[in-house]
């Protein structure tokens, strides 16, 4: 579990400080705050799906980022439109007033870019790559 109180790593290209900065997007959105009495997570993507229509917006555009990032790092075309299909999808499944959240939270499209990026840095940077930044689940 990344610590949020740590200064974002520098805005740059390096392959290592862009895989740290979306590793603690992807936790904020998805897994920042674990429900009571369960071991689920959730985050602020499903959290403002709870404001009506502006909120999935804002969480989309949070998505987006991730995307924009995968962008910069010179990801193929078809990966970074696959990872806006995700995010498509998570802001019309979001866009529905409050029932949005329930399917919303099981379709976790900043998990699925997070996954999409790492795969394509671990083939493409293999160095940058450690033990540190594998694929977690949420418990």
């Amino acid at each position: 579990m990344p610590d949020l109180r740590l200064p974002l790593p520098p805005a740059d290209r390096d392959p290592a400080n862009v895989r740290r900065r979306i590793d603690r997007m992807e936790y904020l959105l998805e897994r920042a705050v674990r429900i009571p009495g369960t071991d689920k997570r959730l985050g602020l993507d499903v959290i403002l799906d709870f404001v009506p229509v502006g909120g999935s917006v804002v969480a989309a555009g949070m998505g987006a980022w991730i995307a924009w990032e995968a962008r910069n790092l010179g990801v193929s075309k078809w990966t970074v439109a696959k990872m806006g299909a995700n995010i498509g999808v998570d802001m019309l499944l979001g866009a529905i007033p409050f029932v949005g959240a329930i399917p919303d939270y099981f379709f976790r499209s900043n998990t699925r870019n997070l996954r999409l990026l790492r795969r394509w840095l671990d083939e493409h940077h293999p160095a940058e790559s450690s033990g540190a930044f594998s694929e977690t689940r949420p418990r």
